[in-house]
């Protein structure tokens, strides 16, 4: 067997906390698994894993030989980038983690465009709402909008920003009034949206001090930000939302922007790779091609 294919198997099964799971991400069958950690094993003449019928568990040396196993795969991706790099061709796996509506409807396009320019890319996306850890999750590129906190060796670059806008149905405004300042949010129902158990309250820039916070009273309170637009349409409260997600819906007039002359908030943009000697092509180029092409999608104009 070859050794460092045999490190790649150990990792992943540590990572993942099983054989079985370890198969499932590498596409190989559970013994097989088994036979590459015992074959480090047995070159080895040490222990690295004690496994029993119901869980599986590192050995002194197999925690210390597991992160020199994960130094020297990143060593050997990076010298395999080095080559990707000098025939200036995007190749290999891109494993890039986003949020699912942003994603879906704004990063995808991007990056699908970009495959179809770079054939030999291999494009290997997940849609979802959690933060990840892209070291442990083994992600080359994440996502993310809002803030990020502190995140040591993580490299974040600004690629868009999301203008939010306040916006109704007609019908709803023609029972309930058109507010016109934001202090008139108070006496109006709104859907709101929330995550993890928390309300996200609206916000609204303030010149020179932080933003102003309005949470409107609400009886609907989604997790989905299409639910909200939806529920939008059919007048049952104001919204606050991305103005790429809700565009359409403006422009057709089954919603009407509220407070135009008022600036809107903006949701900056980031990816997040982490930090390494060497930024392999591949990556790159795909937060290259997002950075020139989201901040056209998210104008009024796009």
């Amino acid at each position: 067997m070859d050794r460092l294919t045999s490190m790649a198997v150990f990792v992943k099964a540590v990572d993942l906390g099983s054989f079985a799971a370890a198969a499932d991400a590498l596409a190989l069958s559970g013994p097989m698994v088994g036979k590459h950690v015992q074959f480090l094993e047995e070159r080895l003449g040490v222990r690295l894993i004690t496994r029993t019928t119901r869980r599986q568990s590192l050995t002194e040396f197999g925690r210390a030989y597991y992160e020199r196993c994960r130094a020297i795969l990143a060593e050997a991706d990076a010298a395999d980038a080095l080559a990707a790099d000098q025939l200036s061709e995007p190749r290999g796996k891109l494993r890039v983690s986003m949020p699912v509506h942003f994603g879906r409807r704004c990063v995808a396009p991007v990056l699908l465009a970009f495959a179809q320019r770079h054939p030999r890319l291999e494009l290997d996306l997940s849609f979802n709402d959690r933060l990840v850890d892209l070291a442990e999750d083994d992600y080359d590129l994440s996502i993310r909008t809002g803030g990020l906190g502190d995140k040591a060796g993580v490299i974040a670059r600004r690629i868009a920003r999301q203008h939010m806008v306040v916006c109704a149905a007609p019908a709803y405004l023609a029972a309930h009034g058109h507010p016109r300042r934001i202090e008139e949010l108070s006496t109006h129902q709104a859907i709101i949206y929330r995550r993890s158990g928390r309300i996200r309250p609206w916000l609204f820039p303030c010149a020179g001090n932080s933003p102003v916070e309005v949470t409107p009273s609400n009886r609907l309170r989604f997790d989905d930000l299409d639910a909200i637009a939806d529920a939008a349409v059919l007048g049952m409260g104001l919204a606050w939302l991305p103005y790429w997600l809700v565009r359409e819906r403006i422009q057709t007039g089954s919603l009407v922007h509220l407070l135009p002359d008022q600036p809107e908030y903006l949701y900056d943009v980031y990816a997040l790779w982490l930090q390494t000697p060497h930024l392999p092509l591949k990556v790159r180029l795909a937060v290259d091609a997002l950075a020139e092409a989201l901040p056209g999608l998210m104008q009024y104009n796009a």
